[in-house]
């Protein structure tokens, strides 16, 4: 197995839980020891993980290909075992084992991410909606009942008041004002009974492609790293837009295009998808920034900035 090193993001994440953080990552390797020995594997190289986990090749006894992650030991992040079991490989990654007290998923080894294809943006975004048609299929008892009070519209508003309060001047006072806006207006409209299991961070980097076509993976691509909870499907659609690099002169303009465009390809609605891509960057902007990631959040408050601000 080659050395342990983490992702910057992940490296972020760690420092902002101070001892714990310190204590998962200093055993990172005792623990990827003990899960070779438990599953049989051979460990391998380090892949490209999200901003909260460590992930590493792996074969089986036999020469099957696999892909273990290590899920940050943080009390805020999702239970996504819960989702993979549930979807059965229906517009996810296949899980074929986990170990709950160690925060350690066996996973199906795929392919390279969609952010990476050289494909249209149009093309990109249909393999999005399509991949997504799958992935809400996953039953809805799967996720917690929420709540009053919990749907993602009225979590997302009191997440960035608090944000903004501890990271003052942070955020364009105009853009924080419209983003809030946009919270109350999809908290407003929060519907129960239209509700699925929405992926909760379903943008290109999260969707691989499967290696050899499968039942669940019809679009060629799977999620991976579900969240996992009961919200609007048009959330998921405005989380593909998040954090889109939209270079056109008029950007405002191209990325309400892409809104009705994904929209129209999953029979949504484009304001709605607008409304949650725009609070996402925003909410992000601020989320990241708290965690130390500073840059990466001032390019999220920036472009929301830019967008809210030209046509």
């Amino acid at each position: 197995m080659s050395e342990i090193r983490l992702q910057p993001l992940t490296r972020a994440r760690v420092a902002s839980l101070g001892e714990a953080g310190r204590a998962w990552a200093e055993g990172l390797p005792g623990v990827l020891a003990e899960l070779a020995e438990q599953w049989g594997l051979t460990l391998g190289r380090a892949l490209p993980g999200g901003s909260a986990s460590y992930v590493v090749s792996a074969t089986t006894r036999d020469g099957a290909p696999r892909v273990v992650k290590l899920v940050l030991a943080d009390p805020d992040l999702a239970d996504e075992s819960r989702t993979l079991v549930a979807a059965e490989g229906r517009g996810y990654a296949h899980l074929f084992d986990h170990d709950v007290e160690r925060g350690a998923l066996l996973l199906e080894a795929l392919g390279p991410s969609l952010d990476r294809a050289v494909l249209p943006v149009e093309r990109k975004l249909e393999i999005l909606a399509r991949t997504l048609a799958e992935a809400w299929t996953v039953p809805l008892g799967t996720a917690p009942v929420l709540a009053p009070g919990e749907d993602k519209g009225s979590t997302l508003h009191q997440m960035v008041v608090d944000l903004d309060a501890r990271h003052p001047g942070a955020c364009d006072p105009e853009v924080l004002a419209q983003a809030l806006a946009y919270a109350e207006a999809r908290a407003a409209a929060h519907d129960p009974d239209a509700c699925v299991v929405v992926h909760g961070d379903a943008h290109a980097a999260n969707a691989l492609r499967v290696d050899v076509p499968r039942p669940g993976a019809a679009s060629g691509y799977v999620f991976v790293d579900p969240d996992g909870f009961r919200a609007d499907p048009a959330y998921d659609l405005g989380v593909t837009l998040r954090d889109w690099k939209v270079t056109d002169d008029r950007p405002r303009a191209e990325l309400e295009r892409l809104c009705a465009l994904l929209a129209g390809q999953a029979g949504s609605d484009e304001q709605r998808v607008w409304e949650w891509a725009f609070l996402e960057r925003v909410s992000t902007g601020l989320y990241v920034t708290d965690f130390g990631a500073e840059s990466m959040g001032r390019w999220f408050l920036e472009s929301a900035a830019r967008l809210l601000r030209t046509r």
